[in-house]
């Protein structure tokens, strides 16, 4: 079963516009959404969680359309938003107190774990914490409740890098279920790089690329050459360039390289910078 199946989203607002989008998340998968602040990434994300509401297309969750008010709805999805929003006079103590009887599958025992794991203060309420001690503790919530999904806004943000580290770990460790799968959106294109199977690149509400990471550094590839030589390369071939006075430097298309031109690896950051620029 797919964790996320998403046909010909569309949803409009003055001066900015989303989709169609086509988006498959297959359980047991973790997938990235990336792109720049203002491409979508947070409009999908309150689309599939039915906070905003679709103009045309279908969302379905778990197998199921995500209009539909079914019982489990809560107990299966984690969510942790770009501002996470607990009351200011909340302690992690307090949240777990709150917690467990919000929720059915609520694990006291997990949920300690990962306070203790991420270092998260106790006795500090949550107006006095810092951004990053916040996503912490909304992580820890999301997942202490034993989701079979979590969805995650710009999660790693504020986070130091051992700690974003730490949590890549966690998130590894949660889709080892198959019937478990993760959809997090972020602007650290390398967090997300280490971290999932499928990428999605959004580009001013535009879906320009989605597939396996792998399957993506299998098809594109990066050259140095000169201007001369990268002119008589076809013009599908090239998804973005930089060109200047020392040569020419260009993502492609493996297969449409000219033959004997050597092509080197892409990193995904690479990638999503010279397709939004070759897009400009």
């Amino acid at each position: 079963m797919n964790a996320i199946e998403i046909k010909g989203l569309e949803k409009h607002y003055k001066g900015f516009s989303l989709g169609p989008v086509d988006l498959i998340l297959p359980s047991g998968c973790i997938m990235g959404l990336i792109g720049e602040n203002g491409a979508g990434k947070s409009t999908i994300i309150k689309l599939i969680l039915n906070i905003a509401y679709k103009d045309k297309g279908t969302i379905n969750i778990l197998g199921k359309d995500n209009t539909q008010r079914f019982e489990l709805t809560k107990e299966d999805i984690g969510v942790v938003l770009d501002e996470v929003g607990y009351p200011h006079n909340m302690t992690a103590d307090h949240l777990n107190h709150v917690m467990k009887y919000s929720f059915k599958n609520w694990d006291e025992k997990l949920y300690y774990e990962y306070v203790e794991k991420l270092e998260i203060p106790l006795k500090k309420e949550f107006q006095k914490m810092s951004r990053g001690m916040k996503m912490k503790t909304g992580i820890a919530c999301a997942m202490a409740h034993k989701p079979k999904l979590l969805i995650l806004d710009e999660a790693t943000s504020g986070l130091d890098p051992v700690v974003r580290d730490e949590v890549v770990d966690m998130f590894n460790e949660f889709t080892r279920d198959e019937n478990h799968a993760v959809l997090i959106s972020s602007h650290i294109v390398s967090d997300l790089e280490k971290l999932c199977d499928y990428i999605a690149f959004l580009h001013k509400g535009k879906l320009i690329l989605m597939d396996e990471k792998d399957a993506i550094k299998e098809k594109y590839g990066v050259i140095h050459c000169t201007a001369g030589e990268l002119e008589e390369l076809d013009n599908d071939a090239v998804l973005g360039k930089r060109i200047s006075s020392y040569g020419a430097e260009a993502i492609i298309k493996r297969d449409m390289a000219r033959p004997g031109m050597e092509v080197g690896p892409v990193s995904i950051e690479d990638l999503f910078v010279f397709m939004v620029k070759g897009e400009q």
